[in-house]
């Protein structure tokens, strides 16, 4: 190494062996050797910037932050988090696995006092079931869109936001309404609804929105018991170019919304005010799941997502 007689390297190494090596403090180096604090702190980053401390992260089995840097440098995400599940091909094991760690983002992301907005969906009932107890007393969580589907399902949103708010302690504004109604004019009556027309008003209050994204498939929980979509209705939105959904709210490969008379009847949180919030986090993942979070992250749908480590490579391949 060559010697730069500006350095002092015999008090570099000095203050590098106790700190890293011993543990001491910088304050605690401060009183040892009579060096003013910030005086530690320079002489650990000329240490670096010297060669004498190199540090060198070692990346962990199961952890992929290249994947998630990756992510959040092509698609322009507040934050990506990729998951190493156990069983890709398997669309309820990534649902599980996904939503335990969409439940660490959530303790970490949620702070006291916040608006969470909360769709439904299997994905987030996972992420609900794996949450531990939190202290949110001053937040208030928003439901995002009516009820779908049979309510005694656990991916219907009123299982989900009553565990939610059982776990943390918070109020709930519920849209005791269904999701998606008949046609126009009940969709106006509904809307005229005082109690409704409240929780719409929350929509512009949000902090952080927590939403699946859903694949248009026969086997999807919006088709499996034809109470949410016709299978002509799916044709329809397919023959306009539907890819995906969030909220019952259909948009094509480049993330633009679908203009339709299912749209027209859904009561629920449209794309765009969706955009307004600030932290949109996309739960989701899965074997046939790539395209159409290819689409949400281009249509700047969601800019937070949690996903599996097959489906992160795939939004990387192109």
């Amino acid at each position: 190494m060559p010697r730069n007689k500006t350095i002092d390297y015999r008090l570099l190494l000095k203050v590098s062996k106790l700190y890293y090596e011993k543990a001491l403090t910088q304050n605690e180096i401060s009183k040892r050797l009579i060096l003013s604090r910030p005086k530690v702190s320079r002489l650990l980053k000329q240490a670096e910037e010297a060669g004498v401390v190199k540090i060198n992260i070692i990346p962990q089995p199961g952890v992929h932050t290249d994947l998630e840097d990756a992510l959040e440098s092509k698609f322009g995400l507040k934050e990506a988090i990729v998951v190493e599940v156990s069983e890709p091909s398997s669309q309820i094991a990534v649902s599980r696995e996904v939503g335990v760690a969409a439940a660490d983002y959530f303790s970490r992301a949620v702070s006291d006092p916040c608006v969470i907005g909360i769709s439904w969906g299997t994905t987030l009932r996972a992420m609900v079931d794996a949450l531990h107890a939190m202290d949110c007393q001053n937040s208030q969580v928003v439901q995002l869109i009516g009820g779908l589907g049979m309510p005694e399902s656990e991916a219907h949103a009123t299982y989900i936001l009553r565990r939610l708010v059982t776990q943390i302690g918070s109020k709930l504004s519920i849209l005791n309404v269904p999701g998606i109604v008949d046609n126009t004019a009940v969709k106006k009556a509904v809307l005229s609804d005082s109690h409704v027309r409240e929780i719409f008003d929350m929509f512009a209050k949000i902090d952080i929105a927590f939403v699946g994204i859903g694949v248009p498939t026969p086997d999807s929980v919006v088709m499996r018991d034809g109470t949410i979509l016709t299978k002509e209705e799916m044709k329809m939105l397919l023959k306009k170019g539907a890819i995906g959904d969030i909220c019952l709210r259909y948009f094509d490969e480049k993330g633009n919304a679908i203009q339709s008379e299912v749209d027209d009847r859904v009561i629920g949180i449209t794309l765009d005010e969706l955009k307004k919030i600030d932290r949109v986090v996309g739960v989701t993942g899965g074997p046939h799941k790539d395209k159409v979070i290819r689409a949400a992250l281009v249509g700047k749908l969601v800019n937070v997502l949690i996903t599996d480590q097959q489906s992160a490579k795939k939004l990387l391949e192109d």
